[in-house]
């Protein structure tokens, strides 16, 4: 087995540091697009033991009155995609036609949807155990004119 030189030991605590100062400077400064470097909130937070816990989900009505699940299955939208824009639908909610379209397209001999909204539902904790209780919040909504 051969000595690592100086040159290479140098180089690897050079790596080395570069990588540590990197890391600290993301935990306190950075943010989730900074990841591995910067904190990666989604797993380093926690809720409160009693906060309900929110539970996304996009759904549609047809135009025989049918409520339709608009799942990934359904529009090819994942629902992560549907949370990070969530703003934005609420801002405009006209934004939602593009999910209506994405159903109709996979979906050509279904009813059309006359609505789409984005629910929360919110499951009851208590003490950090699920308590068997929700509620739903339709927090964005948007309905085909008529």
């Amino acid at each position: 087995m051969e000595n690592l030189t100086t040159r290479g030991r140098v180089t690897r605590l050079g790596a080395t540091a570069l990588g540590l100062v990197l890391l600290v400077v993301g935990t306190f400064w950075g943010s989730d697009d900074d990841f591995p470097f910067g904190p990666f909130r989604m797993y380093s937070t926690s809720n409160p033991p009693n906060a309900p816990a929110p539970d996304t989900r996009v759904e549609g009505v047809n135009s025989s009155g049918a409520v339709v699940d608009l799942d990934q299955n359904a529009t090819g939208i994942r629902r992560a995609e549907i949370e990070g824009q969530q703003a934005r639908y609420a801002a405009d909610p006209t934004l939602l036609t593009e999910v209506a379209d994405a159903y109709a397209e996979r979906h050509p001999d279904a009813p059309a949807l006359v609505e789409v909204r984005i629910v929360i539902r919110w499951h009851g904790i208590r003490a950090g155990r699920p308590t068997g209780q929700h509620t739903d919040q339709t927090v964005v909504r948007w309905q085909a004119t008529r």
